[in-house]
């Protein structure tokens, strides 16, 4: 298991950033009313519908009578990539709703592991970098020396790791359970893992802004942050397909 959320951690992080804000602005686009608020609160409808279908499926198909214990589990395997994947795409699109950019994979995997791991990531990013005003989503994307992001990253993997291999090992047996149990224990199971996700990135962001940022925020050289106007981008894109496992 903890090579499994390794390697679905270092994946979950490479979405283009291109893809997520295209995502974004077709969703503005298709709700043109919205405000940022009321944006996320789609974006957060959209990933709990992406992930309690994917643990539905999987549920389902590892119920099956004629699926053996080791391709149960092995569905299982790719259900916690898609997870990490669609959270990661999630809390990203969440960070462009609220002005932040943010390319480097160790400031991702930091954002992916707070809003994961909910009130005890926000601690450890907290307890790591002394943080009192700013939130903790945009001290870690935009302020944080690189030394600390890594450091704290350490930490939540650990974390993680015990937390994720008891939930999913869980899961993985509910799973497996015939006659259609499995498929409620799936969809579930991987709806109070979103839920979590969804309360985590909500703590890590703090209340969406008022107005649509007109300017985006990254880390510059020296952890400094740099200030940039934003631009209205072209391309279209679709949340599921960002949380699938293709």
């Amino acid at each position: 298991m903890p090579a499994l959320v390794e390697a679905a951690l270092a994946k979950a992080v490479t979405v283009p950033s291109a893809t997520i804000h295209a995502h974004v602005d077709s969703l503005r686009r298709r709700n043109p009313e919205a405000t940022p608020e009321q944006l996320v609160r789609l974006l957060e409808k959209e990933y709990l519908l992406v992930v309690q279908s994917t643990g539905g499926a999987v549920g389902a198909t590892a119920a099956a009578p004629a699926v053996g214990t080791g391709v149960a589990l092995a569905l299982t395997a790719s259900d916690v990539a898609t997870f990490f994947a669609a959270s990661a795409a999630f809390s990203l699109a969440v960070a462009s709703v609220h002005g932040i950019e943010v390319e480097d994979a160790d400031r991702r995997r930091a954002l992916l592991l707070t809003t994961i791991l909910g009130d005890s990531g926000g601690k450890i990013i907290t307890d790591g970098a002394e943080l009192t005003s700013v939130s903790v989503a945009r001290a870690l994307l935009t302020r944080m020396p690189m030394a600390t992001v890594r450091k704290v990253n350490t930490t939540m993997t650990r974390r993680l790791v015990r937390t994720q291999l008891t939930k999913q090992t869980g899961l993985a047996v509910g799973r497996l359970i015939p006659f259609g149990i499995g498929l409620v224990v799936g969809v579930a199971g991987a709806r109070a893992l979103g839920k979590n996700v969804i309360e985590g990135a909500r703590k890590a962001f703090g209340p969406p802004p008022l107005t649509f940022p007109r300017v985006i925020e990254i880390a510059g050289p020296n952890d400094v942050p740099v200030i940039l106007p934003a631009e209205p981008k072209r391309l279209t894109g679709r949340f599921k397909r960002i949380g699938s496992k293709k």
